[in-house]
């Protein structure tokens, strides 16, 4: 297909006119909300996950992970089953806990105690 050269300046000139027709109205910076939002303290970083582990406890159940940056994990008994957080003291230190849960560690090793259940070991499997 061969398309001349009139065809294509007159598409270029039907562009050139469609820009045109745009605003051209600066925008006005408004200094002060800029000098408030410098003096704002710095957003934390988000929430990621940091680690993901599935455990088999010593009475053969398994306890999905997912242990969080901010310091805290998600446990759940079940693969899609509802998920309760825990969270470690306010420094950051394990074990991580929640009414009546606990999770010692971060690590391929725990010690796990839920509502109704007992403290057991578990290991990543």
């Amino acid at each position: 297909m061969n398309i001349s050269t009139p065809r294509l300046a007159g598409a270029a000139l039907a562009s050139l006119l469609a820009l045109s027709a745009c605003n051209s109205n600066t925008e006005t910076v408004n200094e002060s909300a800029n000098n408030e939002a410098a003096e704002l303290p710095p957003m934390p970083p988000p929430r990621m996950i940091q680690a993901s582990r599935i455990y088999r406890c010593k009475d053969n159940s398994l306890l999905y992970t997912d242990f969080y940056t901010d310091n805290s994990v998600r446990v759940h008994a079940e693969k899609n089953g509802p998920k309760t957080t825990l969270n470690a003291d306010a420094e950051g230190n394990p074990p991580f806990t929640a009414e009546g849960y606990s999770l010692s560690e971060n690590a391929a090793t725990i010690s796990y105690t839920a509502p109704g259940k007992g403290a057991q070991s578990c290991k990543t499997s």
